[in-house]
């Protein structure tokens, strides 16, 4: 479906278990998922919409989530969803993840007590849902698998090789990487591996509402170990963690667990670093998807990061299991200049150009880097005011007609212009993915239409010969359209 129907689609659905009136409906940013979602804007309150074509994974996440809710985890309330399982609507959280919150109180450049308030908060909550949340729920509807097992750990770890290892020119004996594999598993599912396990377990997958933390995205969870997803949220390439904030909270969730189920310490760490470094591969394989082959720079960002990492794990860790293809992969790795450089090639420049009223709000930036402008066309002489243009837009030739007579509109579009063609020029030299344009007037139908427009063929013009992906949204109208 494009982005009408599925909105369309929520409108139908939301009337299943409210009246409340949509005041707009807004497509969030862009994750690692091939998922949408979409803030529902009501009245008194706001949802989150989800569509995503996957039926089997939204059973998961629905059925997961039902469960957890039922036993007091911290999850969102799903509210409706559609007969068909692609669409389904559920609370509102915010839009503050954990790492966007550690962010704002500063960090990396300042790792404060409320940083670490925050980060024990999350991590005692963690077991609740391991052990607790995972206590009678259905692992048959786990997607694509019922347990991390060593049909999945291959999974992962092929994952790394093909498409990390092979698109980043590493060398290595395949067969003796595959015997390596073999053995790594076998020591690995020595573990006690009949525990809820998240999957993902990190810093965007957790809500922070109200001072408290909330899990979204385990739709991948089944059952297996608790050493994946504690390494998954300490070893996560993007927050880079200092060391001994990792030890500490690492004791923190040891302690944590114990409240719950006894787990001795000694006997959990026997298999945590094994686990530490799956995870690491696993992410590694998804920055080489998403990043080396996707060409998504939010993923190639975290290529160096990741080799942090790996570079500690062999400095200060020794595995009770012999991997020597393995272990000569991971030095290469932490020692390759070509790698880390992998991070700083260049991908297209997307340049996002909306109009939108001002009644219903400036649009969300959906890019991973931000910045951008919004203009305010409110200044200009507006064909609305007049009979024969009000049920006209931007787009329809009389109102271009009477905007080419308006020099106002000509003098307000040349300034324009030139400030969006330098950051255009400087967001290509720096290699940055997205450039964001707003144009905003009254209802978002005659000026910011015009002006949005007239900026695209700009561009277009301008920049032909340059990597640029431009996109162009009038999102008053596509509203305006949906609720016909």
């Amino acid at each position: 479906m494009n982005t009408i129907e599925i909105e369309s689609s929520f409108l139908l659905l939301l009337k299943t278990f409210s009246s409340d009136r949509v005041l707009q409906i807004v497509k969030l940013p862009p994750s690692g998922s091939y998922r949408e979602y979409y803030r529902i804007i009501c009245e008194s309150k706001s949802f989150i919409g989800a569509y995503n074509e996957d039926k089997a994974e939204n059973n998961a996440f629905v059925a997961f989530t039902r469960h957890f809710f039922s036993k007091g985890v911290a999850v969102p309330e799903i509210y409706a969803v559609n007969n068909e399982l692609t669409l389904y609507i559920l609370q509102d959280l915010g839009d503050i993840t954990l790492l966007k919150y550690i962010q704002d109180l500063g960090y990396p450049a300042k790792l404060s007590q409320s940083v670490k308030d925050m980060y024990k908060k999350v991590i005692g909550q963690l077991p609740v849902l391991q052990v607790t949340g995972g206590d009678g729920i259905d692992y048959s509807i786990c997607y694509p698998r019922h347990a991390f097992d060593k049909q999945s750990m291959l999974w992962d770890l092929n994952y790394f090789k093909y498409y990390f290892l092979k698109l980043a020119k590493v060398p290595f004996n395949e067969q003796l990487l595959e015997n390596d594999f073999e053995v790594f598993t076998d020591f690995l599912l020595t573990a006690d591996c009949n525990y809820f396990l998240f999957r993902d377990f990190q810093s965007r997958n957790v809500m922070i509402l109200n001072q408290q933390p909330c899990f979204i995205d385990y739709q991948g969870g089944r059952k297996g170990a608790l050493h994946y997803d504690i390494a998954s949220i300490l070893f996560e390439a993007k927050t880079n963690l200092p060391a001994e904030f990792r030890q500490e909270l690492l004791d923190f969730y040891i302690e944590s667990l114990n409240e719950i189920i006894p787990v001795a310490k000694e006997d959990f760490m026997k298999h945590f670093y094994g686990y530490v470094y799956i995870r690491l591969m696993q992410a590694m394989g998804a920055y080489g998807f998403r990043g080396l082959y996707e060409k998504k720079e939010l993923f190639l960002q975290s290529i160096p990061l990741a080799l942090n990492h790996l570079s500690w794990l062999l400095t200060n860790v020794t595995l009770p299991v012999e991997l020597p293809e393995l272990n000569k992969v991971w030095n290469y790795l932490v020692k390759s200049d070509y790698i880390r450089d992998l991070a700083n090639q260049n991908t297209a420049l997307t340049i996002s150009v909306n109009s939108f009223s001002y009644r219903r709000g400036i649009p969300v930036d959906e890019s991973p880097n931000g910045g951008g402008f919004v203009f305010d066309c409110r200044a200009i002489h507006n064909p609305g005011r007049y009979d024969e243009y009000k049920q006209l837009n931007g787009k329809d030739l009389p109102v271009i007609q009477f905007f080419e007579k308006e020099t106002e509109m000509a003098d307000f579009l040349s300034s324009v212009f030139k400030l969006v063609d330098t950051s255009v020029t400087k967001y290509l030299e720096r290699g940055f993915s997205n450039l964001m344009v707003n144009f905003g007037c009254t209802g978002g139908q005659h000026r910011s239409v015009y002006s949005a427009e007239m900026l695209h063929k700009h561009l277009l013009d301008h920049f032909k010969d340059k990597n640029i992906i431009v996109k162009l949204r009038h999102r008053e109208m596509e509203m305006k359209t949906v609720q016909q």
